[in-house]
């Protein structure tokens, strides 16, 4: 593997996702965790959902934002403002690109201390971050690989610099700089831009092709003029990030059904992004509509949200609904995910005396048969039902959420899910980093398990649909 841009800490800058926002915020020693005043409030500015004041990356909480945590995850990401809207809305920028507004407009009250405003209604509270960690912009940079130079390169990548002392880090601070999430060195020459139908970053080639080296920096490469080496900026790509309810009711019910812990939330983010509508709930789910799944709310039946989650099976629910994407994931995974989730919550984990208590083989003993029989429910009683496989829509997002897409009955714009593409992780997914040490499953698990995938396959094959992945068994 080539070198590419260290990080202060020694480790490499394209080892590093994007910074994860769903996240609890870590306990750093960084000068926002004391209580001097490097934070500076700049005013009550508009802002617009179309076209955003600050571009960099954002979260939402309904119910725990406070003026503090925003400033300090912007800070920590290297952003020189930080801004806070509707309460519950924080947003990131390295430019404030809007006008001011009256300080009245800003009028509402941060969820999480109702002592402090945060912003209001399209208006944000900005603060200028005295002391943004600066090498925090380009840690957070993430490699997506080497490519060969699109036709149109001038309109694929509109803005760029010559740069006779290259180095990663300077393109991706000139890129950042411009508001930008891609940066693409070349050479001498930096590119900046969006991934678009004229660059989109689906055909990598050999890093080898790209292994010229920088002029400014000895141990990392810059590309070519031929082969561009390409890192996803710290910008947010807003083109994807507008959301609301459906204009007119909708005519039929569309279920995102699924087992539980086989990603229904992650994949509810993603249609919420390619399609810019909401998506809605058989359930209500404080923890999610606090997170910004706002169709949470309405009543499944409402008809103002696009498709709805649901983990039911049986043949009364299942009839109740139009057609259905039924999402299935390898049951090893599913389980674990689940049993985190009811142990943990959404993103977080079960304790280690819960896998070798009592709690985990009742838990597989119930639930295994059921990860059979939801999919055999929905396949024969459901109508029109398009099947995805949680591995494949990871392996393959564009092409799999573009079937989604689909039966949604929504024309896929292809910008727009190459948008998705670059900020595909959301606000729900558990960290991977915690790993359990050992193989939770006996060998009498595995034996049960393994027969119900072979059900499963069976079944999927009778419909002329592809079986389960290879990856399922043998474990």
């Amino acid at each position: 593997h080539l070198p590419h841009g260290k990080c202060s800490d020694g480790s490499r800058s394209r080892a590093l996702g994007g910074g994860k926002w769903w996240a609890q915020p870590r306990l750093v020693l960084t000068p926002f965790s004391s209580t001097l005043p490097l934070a500076r409030y700049i005013g009550c500015y508009v802002d617009n959902t179309r076209r955003r004041t600050l571009r960099g990356v954002s979260f939402f909480d309904y119910k725990k934002m406070t003026v503090f945590r925003c400033q300090d995850n912007c800070a920590e990401r290297g952003y020189l403002y930080a801004g806070l809207e509707f309460g519950a809305e924080c947003y990131c920028g390295h430019k404030v690109q809007a006008s001011n507004a009256s300080e009245s407009e800003c009028n509402m009250e941060c969820k999480g201390e109702r002592s402090n405003i945060c912003g209001g209604v399209n208006r944000l509270s900005i603060y200028r971050l005295e002391l943004a960690q600066e090498s925090a912009r380009r840690c957070n940079a993430i490699f997506r690989g080497c490519f060969r130079r699109p036709d149109n390169v001038s309109v694929a990548l509109p803005v760029s610099q010559l740069m006779l002392n290259m180095s990663v880090d300077k393109c991706v601070d000139f890129c950042t700089e411009k508001e930008y999430p891609l940066s693409a060195l070349a050479g001498i020459a930096c590119r900046c831009g969006f991934p678009t139908t004229l660059f989109t970053l689906h055909e990598r080639e050999d890093e080898q092709l790209c292994a010229q080296k920088c002029a400014g920096e000895e141990f990392e490469s810059c590309g070519t003029a031929e082969y561009l080496l390409v890192y996803q900026t710290q910008v947010q790509d807003n083109r994807c990030m507008d959301r609301r309810f459906l204009p007119t009711r909708a005519k039929q019910l569309v279920a995102l059904a699924s087992f539980p812990g086989a990603g229904n939330t992650w994949a509810r983010h993603l249609i919420e992004l390619a399609t810019g509508f909401y998506t809605g709930s058989y359930y209500f789910d404080g923890s999610l509509y606090n997170k910004g799944f706002k169709g949470e709310r309405d009543h499944w039946r409402s008809g103002r949200t696009i498709c709805i989650k649901t983990h039911e099976s049986g043949q009364k629910e299942i009839e109740s609904f139009d057609s259905a994407i039924l999402l299935i994931r390898n049951p090893y995974k599913a389980l674990m995910a689940e049993f985190n989730r009811k142990y943990g919550g959404h993103i977080g984990f079960a304790a280690h005396a819960h896998w070798k208590g009592k709690e985990w083989p009742e838990f597989v003993a119930n639930y295994a048969p059921w990860w059979a029989t939801h999919t055999l429910d929905w396949l024969r009683y459901g109508k029109r039902v398009l099947v995805v496989h949680f591995e494949d829509l990871k392996r393959d997002l564009f092409v799999q959420l573009q079937r989604m897409v689909g039966l949604l009955g929504i024309a896929a714009c292809e910008d727009r899910l190459l948008c998705v593409e670059g900020q595909k992780d959301g606000n729900f997914k558990r960290s991977g980093l915690r790993k359990l040490e050992y193989d939770p499953y006996t060998p009498e698990m595995r034996k049960m398990i393994s027969g119900y995938i072979k059900t499963v396959d069976t079944a999927l094959k009778l419909r002329n649909l592809s079986g389960v992945p290879d990856d399922y068994y043998p474990r």
